[in-house]
């Protein structure tokens, strides 16, 4: 029986109801039991077909990506974000993604920017949309004086075209393998610590807590804030996170300077917890190489700086 069909039975009842009221001293009905039926039975009607409305089947993604070979994308559109970063959203097909395993990044090249031998400039970006994200891959990007590349991806418009290869896989995230994270970032470093917490903090089974202790020169150049502090008010038991300014304002009420000693032994797990406590590094060479020690080109390097006088293991770092 239709909902349609089950409602007007039931106000059709109640209207028999009421013409035969008269009578209920002379003989008692068993209208009152259908009519509670009746009601039992459109709630019924109606929860079906929410039910059945909103339970649709999860549609089958495939990536747009090959780790071995460079695909051209084309640029969706450009949302400047602050004075010098901007969002960079391409476009992919229908039904496909990007489908990093996380953590993981990719590099973007174009034969129209090359180094002093002709060849063509290929650096790493950590896109900051969701793995699964149908039709669209999106990019956070600093423009920097002394950067060919950024310069570049600046200059594009809607409807040109970037090479993209990847993934490149980074750190293998397991899910509840670590008890306490640690991420230190600045700048641009932010991306691949974001892509981890997008990631984790959306899994229901998730019971990692995480420490942001996140550095920058002024409160503008904060990237991905708002979406931070949506994190920390939607799990505040699972996320939280310090900006660092190093050139604060009048009304700046966080800390400032750098990220030292101090902020480290006060925010992050420490490394008493041996294997539960994993810290991410990512920033600009000199913040990595004070805090972590310096990378080795895409090696990890020797453990140094801060977190190695803090008695930090090597098992215990990871640099992005």
């Amino acid at each position: 029986m239709s909902f349609i069909r089950v409602a007007n039975w039931a106000r059709s009842a109640a209207t028999t109801t009421r013409l035969y009221s008269t009578e209920a001293s002379a003989k008692k009905s068993n209208l009152p039991l259908y009519l509670v039926g009746a009601s039992l039975a459109v709630a019924g009607v109606y929860g079906y077909t929410t039910l059945t409305t909103q339970e649709k089947p999860k549609k089958i993604l495939t990536s747009a990506l090959d780790p071995q070979n460079f695909v051209n994308l084309k640029l969706k559109r450009v949302e400047p974000y602050n004075h010098n970063t901007a969002t960079f959203v391409f476009e992919l097909p229908e039904g496909q993604a990007s489908l990093l395993p996380i953590a993981s990044c990719v590099v973007l090249k174009s034969d129209n920017f090359k180094d002093a031998n002709g060849k063509p400039i290929a650096r790493p970006y950590t896109p900051i949309s969701p793995s699964d994200a149908e039709g669209e891959l999106t990019f956070l990007i600093k423009k920097y004086e002394n950067g060919n590349v950024s310069k570049y991806i600046h200059s594009l418009a809607p409807g040109d075209t970037l090479d993209v290869k990847g993934p490149l896989p980074k750190w293998p995230w397991k899910m509840n393998e670590f008890d306490e994270v640690g991420l230190i970032a600045g700048g641009t470093g932010i991306t691949p610590m974001y892509q981890v917490l997008q990631h984790a903090l959306a899994d229901k089974d998730n019971k990692t807590k995480f420490k942001l202790l996140y550095a920058n020169v002024s409160e503008p150049d904060i990237l991905l804030r708002e979406q931070l502090d949506a994190m920390k008010s939607k799990y505040p038991h699972k996320f939280d996170v310090v900006y660092v300014i190093d050139k604060p304002s009048e009304n700046w009420k966080g800390s400032t300077g750098y990220i030292d000693v101090d902020l480290i032994k006060r925010h992050i797990a420490p490394p008493s917890l041996g294997e539960k406590v994993k810290v991410f590094v990512c920033g600009p060479p000199p913040q990595v190489a004070a805090i972590a020690g310096k990378k080795a080109g895409m090696k990890q390097g020797e453990l140094g700086g801060i977190l190695r006088e803090l008695g930090y293991t090597e098992d215990q770092v990871y640099k992005f």
